[in-house]
């Protein structure tokens, strides 16, 4: 496959994926928002399922790639979504603080992958700002998730509004991703 349709197929899939995870993270904040409403127990099993999706998505992420990219930063990242997952199923049993600050301590050091990984792709695809932007963002958020972690409903409210930023990188990376491809010659 030549240079050029390996991009187009790599831009599709990615633009796909993050369009699946922007609605992925409108309707978790939504669910988080709602069930601390309501004191539901819910709330917890929505702190492990935030972090298990975005292993799966970081999933499709590899598979997005053609075979002889560089994905160690992509494997990083499903490793640790696998790791904090479990964290963070072990620190809920000791409070919703601990769950914060493995939150926390995630946000961090992928906001610091995703900034690694927008800097990289912006040379092939160019427009990778908002993916660097929310990587940056995201690492600044789990400092202050760590900071907060001991008021509960502030951390818990900055949570949902965090995946919500999430949601609206994804969405313009989604859009910058239809750009570039809308950019390239046509086939006749």
């Amino acid at each position: 496959m030549n240079k050029i349709n390996e991009s187009v197929r790599t831009a599709k899939a990615l633009r796909s994926l993050y369009f699946t995870r922007a609605g992925f993270s409108v309707i978790w904040a939504t669910a988080l928002i709602l069930s601390l409403k309501a004191h539901s127990p819910f709330a917890n099993l929505l702190f492990i399922i935030y972090p298990l999706w975005d292993a799966v998505a970081t999933w499709f992420d590899i598979k997005a790639n053609p075979p002889e990219s560089n994905k160690i930063t992509q494997y990083i990242n499903l490793g640790i979504g696998i790791a904090v997952t479990i964290a963070i199923a072990i620190a809920l049993g000791t409070g919703v603080p601990a769950a914060m600050m493995v939150i926390g301590g995630w946000a961090s050091v992928t906001g610091l992958i995703q900034l690694i990984l927008g800097l990289r792709r912006r040379k092939t695809f160019g427009g990778q700002w908002p993916m660097i932007i929310s990587g940056g963002q995201s690492l600044l958020a789990g400092i202050v998730f760590i900071a907060m972690a001991h008021d509960p409903k502030m951390g818990i409210n900055s949570l949902a509004g965090y995946a919500l930023f999430g949601a609206f990188y994804f969405l313009l990376a989604a859009m910058r991703l239809t750009k570039y491809l809308n950019l390239l010659p046509r086939k006749s």
